[in-house]
Parts: structure tokens; sequence; C-alpha cells
């Protein structure tokens, strides 16, 4: 393909943009402490998982219960199913967000389902290409996200170590409570690999695009669909958590504190920046074809990776940190760089 295509070239940019929305989304929550961690869960649910996908799927649709009605049953009921599942994971990313913050969450779940997100199709979809080429750079690259992974764990146990000192210890701005590292790291983990699941259920449900194609729809139309079908499953699970929540803890009542609509505005930018990342993707895929799988997923994931990190630092989670932690961490990023790469070359491989 000519580099020199528009078409690449807009589709690089796309991709950029994605992985930018999807490293900010998480910024508002450390200025949203007025408010319980389940109000600004809900609304950004509302949002990104409800609001965004049928507005989207309305406007770019056509025939849109049509497609659904022929599509396959299965492939409804495994996106269904995935969706609902990742919906858990959604909820443990937030959680884990509010335990260890922006960056170390965010560097978790990328590395963890990024690697995953790899593996888990070929291992549930088709087995036998596990040891055949594609399979052997997959597993490489998950080896190489896994180094990654412990090398900025062991920089955040250095940061947990180094915070336990009183005089050295950051204030608390987060919304939601804050939780021993161990904690935040099993929460990322599920997350990660939920996000993971959330793939398998997009890879299963192209009958649903096909159905859609078949009536006039542009594949980016018909993806559109998967995405409205497998989020607003995945809401179902969070809002019944937030409303347990909302319960337990009666803070429904603060969405009608006085001077809150900065709270509101700032939970609705995260739903726009998050819900908004996975459309632009879904554009940018299709003009970059075949290179789609090489640079615009790592691309996408690598800007999202850094710029979540860059988040982290002004909104000055490393700021009380010594040299020691910032060299780990900056080596395990450099490492989950070259794993996300490996994983995008092995895409191109199948």
């Amino acid at each position: 393909m000519n580099p020199t295509n528009p078409d690449l070239a807009l589709g690089m940019m796309l991709a950029i943009i994605s992985g930018l929305m999807n490293g900010t989304f998480t910024l508002p929550m450390r200025y949203l402490g007025r408010w319980s961690w389940e109000n600004v869960w809900a609304l950004f649910i509302l949002v990104s998982c409800i609001f965004m996908p049928i507005v989207i799927a309305a406007l770019s649709v056509s025939h849109l219960a049509e497609a659904y009605h022929e599509a396959p049953t299965r492939a409804i009921l495994v996106a269904a199913v995935c969706g609902f599942a990742w919906g858990f994971g959604a909820i443990m990313f937030g959680q884990g967000v509010s335990a260890i913050g922006i960056s170390m969450a965010n560097t978790f779940v990328l590395a963890i389902s990024s690697s995953l997100g790899s593996i888990l199709p070929i291992l549930v979809l088709a087995p036998r290409r596990l040891f055949q080429r594609q399979g052997e750079v997959i597993v490489v690259g998950a080896v190489i996200a896994a180094i990654g992974i412990f090398l900025c764990g062991y920089a955040g146990k250095l940061k947990e170590q180094r915070q336990k000192d009183p005089a050295k210890a950051a204030p608390r701005e987060m919304v939601g409570k804050a939780r021993p590292l161990w904690v935040g790291l099993l929460l990322c983990g599920g997350s990660g690999v939920l996000s993971a699941v959330f793939n398998i259920g997009y890879s299963s449900a192209q009958g649903i695009i096909r159905s859609a194609e078949r009536l006039g729809n542009s594949a980016f139309a018909g993806s559109n669909l998967v995405w409205l079908l497998m989020l607003t499953s995945g809401a179902i699970a969070n809002l019944v958590f937030c409303a347990y929540l909302f319960k337990q803890n009666r803070s429904w009542a603060k969405y009608s504190q006085p001077n809150s609509a900065s709270l509101f505005t700032l939970t609705i930018l995260m739903g726009l920046l998050w819900g908004g990342n996975t459309f632009v993707y879904g554009s940018a895929a299709p003009k970059l074809g075949k290179l789609g799988p090489a640079i615009g997923w790592p691309l996408s994931l690598v800007t999202g990776l850094l710029t979540a990190n860059a988040c982290g630092i002004i909104a000055g989670e490393w700021k009380n940190s010594g040299r020691s932690e910032r060299i780990w961490m900056g080596a395990g990023l450099a490492v989950l760089v070259i794993a996300i790469g490996t994983l995008g070359w092995s895409a191109t491989l199948g």
C-alpha cells in the first residue's frame, strides 16, 4: 500500500486519536472526589455504554431491527453474554483506577488485555493456530508483556513502600477508596482478563456485521450493531452494582449537591472519551485495510498506554516517588511497547 495514500494517513491519525481518548478518559476521576465512586461510574456508563451506542447505531445503520433479525442467533447470544461478562471487568477497572491510580491501572489493564486479547480468541476459536507461526509469535509477545507487567508492578511496590511514609505520601484526590497495591492489581488483572473476553465476543459476532452488509450497510455500520449489543449488555452489570452502592452508601443525593455542574461535565466527558475511542478506531480500521492489525491496533494501544501514564504524571501520581520507581516504571513501559508491537505483527500472520 502506498504510504502517501490519504486513507492510510487518515486511518493512522484516527488510530492515534483513539489511543489519546482511551488514555485520557480516566483523568477526570482525579477531580471528582466530592462524589462517591458510584455517582461517577453510573453516569459514565449511561453515556458511554447506552447513550452513545444507541445514537451512533441509529445514525449509521439502516434497517437496524432487520439486521438483528437476520443475524445468526448464536452470534447475538455470544456477543450479549461476552458483553455482560465484560461489564464486570469494567467495574473492576473503575475500582482499580480508584485503588492505585490512573497510570498503574491503565498500564496493567492495557497490557493484560492486549496479550490475552490476542491469545484467547485463538485458543477458543482456532486452537490449532497456536502451534503455527502466528501462535508462536503471540506467545512470545505475551511473554514479553509479562516481563513488562512485572517491571511495572515492581515500580508500584516501591512506590507503595515510599507512600507509607506520611512525609512522602501524596494527598488523596481520586474519587473512591484507596486500597493496597495487591488489591488494585487483582482488580486490574480481572479487568484485563474480562477485556480479552470482550474481544472473543466481537470475534464471534461477525455474523451480525455480515447481516448488516447484506442490507446495504458498511462494515463500520455493522460493527456498530455489535458494539450496541455488547456495550448495553455490559452496562447492565455496571448499573446493578452502582444501584447496590447507591442503596448501601445513600449516595444518590450527592447528585443534587450545590455547584455540581463541573462534576456532571467531567463525568460526561469521561463517557464521551471512552465511548468515542471505540467508534473512532472502528472508523480507522477500514481505512488501514490489511495494515490495520500491524499498524493501527498497536499504534492505538501504545498511544493509550503512554497517554495514560502522562496523565498520571500530570495528576501528580508520581510527584513524591523516587528515582528508582520511575526507572523501573519506564523500563516496564518500554518492554510493553515492544510486546504490543510484537502482538500487532502477529495479527498479520493469520
